[in-house]
């Protein structure tokens, strides 16, 4: 690990500032759990980590009018233990309790959980250079990819490793990102690329831009959500598949739903032919594996991960009969 030097600005207008200035090698840091990661593997070589930390009022969960504000810097405990998303929104509070160790969730984010880096193998190896780190292929194709997408992945197959996020989007979640020119906010769900956008990229923050806060709708009367998450070990692991629904139920039949895997693709993958497929009929153990049967023939595993298909049927079907 080569010596680096500590930015503390005291305000959001400043950290644009900087990163505004120093395109490359200025890095930020929250909780610090990836960002750590990353240079101890040798992957990014920062030469200023530009500390969130010393920003005050960025650590916030704040019930309002039209709905609940958390903001970039709040913690992963705090976000488990608030009793408004513990009431209202169950399926993050699922999300943020499936995280790592209750010791890292005291320290990550949920501005760094969402613009963690990814967890493939051939990225994490300092000595392989993916097409991800500037290479011109991706070993996943033709290598292990036990781990890798189904879906979406094409030039790049990393599977996206955020909990939070495939849940905040099926709760119809926002970003407000500050810039330079001051904030701009939208979707969530657009918050996010596909490697055919920019294979470098996980998202479309730019130089100079930061995240500064996630808004979540006022959840509507009978409206529930649950996140299920299935991982290769018992204590704390990322998913091999999760699924996040949201849906609002009267008589056994969903009004309305929302379906968004983790684990699956390089971005949160939402499954909209399966909940048109579920919208508006009796829900039964049939109609819910068909849609998700049916929806999941549009993936293509590799040679190793083709299992990933069954466990998110499985998944899919656990998640929506749990809100039933």
């Amino acid at each position: 690990m080569r010596n680096f030097k500590i930015a503390e600005p005291q305000t959001i207008d400043q950290v644009t500032s900087l990163l505004s200035e120093n395109k490359e090698k200025y890095y930020l840091l929250a909780g610090g759990t990836d960002l750590l990661g990353e240079i101890k593997d040798e992957i990014i070589e920062p030469e200023v980590v530009v500390d969130l930390k010393s920003i005050p009022n960025l650590s916030y969960i704040k019930k309002e009018r039209g709905g609940v504000r958390i903001g970039a810097l709040t913690t992963l405990t705090e976000l488990t233990e608030d009793p408004v998303i513990k009431q209202d929104y169950p399926g993050l509070h699922e999300a943020a309790l499936s995280i790592s160790t209750p010791q890292l969730r005291n320290v990550g984010t949920v501005g760094g959980n969402l613009c963690q880096r990814p967890r493939c193998w051939y990225y994490r190896d300092p000595q392989v250079i993916c097409r991800k780190k500037g290479g011109s292929r991706c070993f996943a194709t033709r290598g292990k990819n036990k781990y890798h997408a189904i879906f979406g992945g094409g030039i790049c197959h990393i599977v996206y490793p955020s909990d939070l996020a495939p849940a905040l989007i099926s709760l119809d979640a926002e970003i407000s990102i500050s810039t330079s020119r001051g904030d701009k906010n939208l979707s969530l769900a657009d918050f996010f690329t596909l490697p055919r956008a920019n294979v470098r990229k996980e998202n479309i923050l730019n130089p100079g831009e930061v995240v500064r806060e996630i808004k979540i709708p006022l959840a509507k009367t009978g409206e529930k959500s649950t996140y299920k998450k299935l991982k290769e070990r018992e204590t704390w692991d990322f998913a091999l598949v999760s699924a996040a629904v949201k849906g609002t139920i009267s008589g056994g039949i969903f009004k309305d739903i929302k379906i968004v895997l983790g684990g699956v693709a390089p971005v949160p993958w939402r499954l909209e032919k399966a909940e048109k497929s579920i919208r508006g009929k009796k829900t039964t153990e049939n109609l819910l594996r068909q849609a998700a049967r049916e929806a999941l023939k549009d993936a293509s595993p590799m040679t190793e991960n083709g299992y990933k298909k069954e466990l998110a049927e499985a998944v899919i079907y656990r998640a929506a009969m749990s809100l039933v």
